[in-house]
């Protein structure tokens, strides 16, 4: 991005002494990206952060996954992985259950009660989207305040953790990349800047507030690290000798920030808009698209619903957040609700779902589309959410005998 900010406490000049009033040197980090050569920031501690004075592993929550086999659509009801009004427990890192996944991504979700550990994803950028309560999400780089319809971009290897502070559990919907997360390619200059026609811009992100210096020692960190196998991430606890928190000043456009879906300006035409209408987000080997509530589509003619389409390219993920999507009535598709329908089968809206939307003028709809251009696979989480008939709901619920 080319949005840069200067936070805090920095030397006039980069690479340069920067001294404490007590006279002892900061110690400067760059965190950046693709080797020096795309964006970064500069971070300046009170300790050493490279040190460590413990290192044991950590295993990671089941990560296996299996072929969507045989190929069928399928609907995940993810509210059921952890009923009821409490998160049972959990915390919004060592909580997560995996819903799907391919090599380039990672969709888990969480219900969290209790503050999670200080975690680093060293394996790619995180996108976590709020469905409800509320957080603290404290980084190096200060900390976010984040709700429902929060997005959250975290760059790869940003220390941080998740403190509700709602009085109901934080329901997030992770987004895990094995690469970087960027805005919409589409809706950005050549130079990283929003373009006038983009649904939202920069006056829409949230950045963090100013860092703090955490007095505290031995302090252990959970890191989600690639693997050296098929298997995929694995997982080491570093205990390091301070608090991580310990940043006086950072500046660059490398840097967590959060981005709330109710900012974002749908585009809408006299016919159907297709989904890169909609994107937000996109990362290597896949986009986030946003459905938001909008005025659809207001030729005399239009069919407001989406006409049926094979993915030939590409799984698409729905999870509905809230509204009534239009296109689903009568699939038993509801907020908390995830549709798969992989790359081979043509999908499109439920039987008399195009009769009843013709003549509408405007949908109250909210949900989150992931595109992924591989396919995808089902995590644990996923295998126990599938309600098992959605396959059979355009054949008027008509299961194989």
């Amino acid at each position: 991005m080319s949005h840069y900010l200067s936070v805090g406490n920095v030397p006039r000049k980069r690479h340069t002494q920067h001294r404490s009033p007590a006279g002892t040197l900061y110690h400067e980090e760059l965190m950046g990206e693709e080797g020096f050569s795309s964006d970064s920031s500069l971070l300046y501690h009170v300790g050493v952060p490279s040190a460590l004075v413990d290192a044991r592993p950590w295993e990671l929550p089941d990560h296996s996954t299996a072929a969507n086999r045989p190929l069928l659509p399928r609907h995940l009801k993810l509210h059921d992985l952890f009923p009821g009004p409490g998160g049972q427990g959990a915390d919004a890192v060592t909580g997560r259950r995996l819903v799907l996944g391919n090599g380039d991504v990672r969709i888990a979700y969480v219900a969290a009660d209790r503050p999670s550990p200080l975690y680093r994803n060293a394996t790619g950028d995180e996108c976590v989207f709020v469905e409800s309560g509320s957080a603290t999400v404290e980084t190096v780089f200060g900390d976010l305040q984040v709700a429902a319809g929060d997005y959250v971009i975290l760059p790869r290897a940003t220390t941080h953790r998740w403190v509700p502070d709602g009085p109901h559990p934080l329901r997030l919907y992770a987004i895990e990349a094995n690469s970087h997360i960027t805005p919409a390619r589409q809706f950005l200059s050549r130079h990283g800047q929003f373009l006038e026609h983009a649904p939202y811009c920069e006056r829409d992100l949230r950045v963090p507030t100013a860092p703090r210096v955490v007095d505290e020692e031995n302090v252990e960190v959970y890191v989600k690290h690639r693997g050296s196998g098929p298997g995929g991430p694995a997982g080491t606890v570093h205990v390091m000798p301070h608090h991580p928190f310990d940043v006086v000043g950072w500046d660059g456009c490398l840097f967590p920030y959060a981005f709330n879906i109710a900012d974002y300006e749908p585009i809408t035409g006299r016919i159907h808009q297709p989904p890169p209408a909609h994107q937000v987000f996109e990362g290597a080997g896949f986009v986030v698209c946003n459905f938001v509530p909008r005025k659809v589509d207001y030729h005399p003619m239009a069919v407001p619903v989406p006409y049926y389409h094979s993915n030939v390219d590409s799984d698409e993920v729905m999870f509905y957040v809230g509204g009534d999507y239009e296109a689903r009535k009568g699939s038993g598709i509801g907020p908390g609700s995830v549709s798969l329908h992989p790359g081979g089968h043509a999908h499109g809206p439920q039987p008399g779902a195009v009769e009843r939307s013709l003549g509408a003028e405007f949908f109250d709809e909210l949900a989150v589309m992931v595109d992924t251009f591989r396919p995808l696979e089902l995590g644990e989480a996923g295998q126990a959410a599938d309600d098992g008939v959605y396959a059979w709901s355009w054949s008027q619920g008509a299961a194989p005998a």
